[in-house]
Formats: C-alpha cells, sequence, structure tokens
C-alpha cells in the first residue's frame, strides 16, 4: 500500500485546474474523505488533519480552491472569479475525484466549508458531512470589541488596500492568503447580513440549494470562536432545514482552554479528530447512488 502523500491535480468542470494532496489510507479502510476548507486557509493547514485521518483508515484529500496556493494564478490582479465557484466547481470536482462504488466518502468543513456544502451539485456522493467553526459572518454576532476590528477592516483598512493591489492583500494582515477581488467583495457584501446570502435579495432562490440537502450533519463551533460563535452557526445552518443536523457548542477547556476559529485544525485539537472519525464510521455505510 503506498502510504505517501500524493499530489493530485483536479479539473473542475469550467476547466480550471486545482492542485491538491491525497493521503491514502494507511489502515484497514474505513472510507474517503475530503477537506473543505475555510476563506484564504490553504491546503498545507489541514495536512495534520489528513495525515490523522489516513492513520485511521480514510483516504484523505485536502486541496485549494481557485485563486489560493497551489490553485492561484500567476497574478491575482485581473483574475476574475465567484465566490459560489469554490463550491459549485472547486469542491464539486474534490467531491467527484474521491467518490467511489466501493467505500463512503465523507467531509470535513471547516467555516466556509460549512457554506459550500450547500451548494454542491453532488452532494448527494457524500454519506456524512462534519464542520467546524461554520456561521454567517454578520458582526452583530460577535463580542463588542471584535465587532469594532472586524468593522475597521471591512470598512477603513481592507477597501483602500484591495483597490491599490487589484486583489484582497489578506496576507499582509497576517490573516491568511490573499483573496481575489471578486471573493472580497461578495463576502465583504454578504456579511452585512445577519443571515449570510439568504438575506440578500439579489440571491434570492439560493436556499432551495439547501433544501435538498438529506445529509447527516454535525456542525461543532467553539465558545471561544469569535468570528463563529453557536449564535452565528445557528443563523446559517438553518438553512439546511431538511437534513439531519445536529449542533455542538465545544468547551474550548477540553483543548486546553483555547480553539477559537482556527484552533480546530492544529494539532492540539486531536480530541475534535477523533470525535468526528468515530462519528463517521457509525454512520448507515451505504454508499449513496448517483
Amino acid at each position: 500500500m503506498t502510504t505517501a502523500a500524493q499530489p493530485l491535480d483536479l479539473t473542475a468542470a469550467d476547466g480550471y485546474i486545482l492542485g491538491g494532496t491525497r493521503y491514502p489510507a494507511r489502515a484497514t479502510p474505513q472510507g474517503r474523505l475530503v477537506v473543505a476548507g475555510a476563506t484564504a486557509v490553504p491546503q498545507g493547514f489541514y495536512k495534520r488533519f489528513a495525515e490523522f485521518a489516513s492513520a485511521r483508515g480514510f483516504d484523505t484529500l485536502i486541496f485549494d480552491y481557485r485563486g489560493i496556493g497551489r490553485s492561484s494564478p500567476p497574478s491575482l490582479k485581473g483574475f476574475r472569479m465567484d465566490l459560489l465557484d469554490w463550491a459549485r466547481l472547486d469542491l464539486a470536482a474534490a467531491i467527484e475525484a474521491m467518490a467511489s462504488d466501493a467505500v463512503p466518502l465523507y467531509l470535513v468543513g471547516h467555516s466556509f466549508g460549512g457554506h459550500a456544502f450547500g451548494l454542491l451539485p453532488n452532494h448527494h456522493k457524500v454519506t456524512g458531512f462534519y464542520v467546524f467553526g461554520t456561521g454567517a459572518g454578520w458582526h452583530g454576532y460577535m463580542p463588542m470589541a471584535e465587532q469594532l476590528r472586524v468593522l475597521t477592516m471591512w470598512n477603513l483598512v481592507l477597501p483602500p488596500l484591495t483597490w491599490w493591489k487589484g486583489y484582497c492583500p489578506w496576507k499582509m494582515l497576517g490573516l491568511g492568503e490573499n483573496l481575489p477581488l471578486d471573493v472580497f467583495r461578495q463576502w465583504r457584501y454578504w456579511c452585512r447580513f445577519p443571515h449570510y446570502y439568504f438575506d440578500d435579495p439579489g440571491m434570492r432562490g439560493i436556499e432551495q440549494s439547501y433544501a435538498r440537502i438529506h445529509t447527516p450533519i454535525i456542525a461543532a463551533n467553539a465558545l471561544d470562536d469569535l468570528w463563529a460563535s453557536p449564535a452565528s452557526r445557528d443563523a446559517f445552518v438553518r438553512g439546511y432545514r431538511n437534513a439531519p443536523l445536529t449542533r455542538i457548542d465545544l468547551d474550548p477547556k477540553m483543548l486546553g482552554g483555547t480553539i477559537g476559529h482556527m484552533g480546530y485544525f492544529r494539532q492540539t485539537a486531536e480530541p475534535l479528530w477523533e470525535n468526528a472519525l468515530t462519528w463517521f464510521t457509525n454512520l448507515p455505510q451505504a454508499v449513496p447512488t448517483p
């Protein structure tokens, strides 16, 4: 059995090439798994989790959305795309690459990953979805100090920097990978609404995509997650109204006192990973049909 990480190119339905890495199962096969990452977070951040899942029998794929990391063009200046491409095209390509008739396919999400699942054209190929730190993005769910920081960033800091660069220089602020211009504009706009794009009159009908989901979901959010508190999560995941959905509020004390928005995938989070993988193995093992 090959156990080394394997670089993998994915081709989206529109022909865009995405960079990914596959970690073959190193134990009795339990299924296949795709990681749907957060906004501006490169695939390398999920490497430890992928190795952990691989050691427990999950053939695991991590990848970068277009415009990010190994899926970025030579220059983001002038690069145009729709934020929803990350779900409808990019994550969809990852699902297609990992779907199998022989074993079930699972999805682990982080933040934006919780948005992406409801937009997938091939969601029926996923047996179970476990997402950490997803939320509606609205500042009103945040503590006051974080509200002020976020509003300053959205309204005063990032607009002139983005105009100057031609893309959002997220990395300059130490917040992650740089973002394509269209991603910044759409994300910033939808974060104005308490229920994200479900409240946007221009996105009327998007709720029907989420209503089609019947896959079991667990949405776990840390009590100290300033960007995606349990209240923010609840505002967004109500869109999955026809899915069996369980909400879990994580006490940061279980991981030594801190989780925040990024701690779900740091090395100290192994107990959270174990819980997710155990939940997958306890789901009915029937492979979804096309």
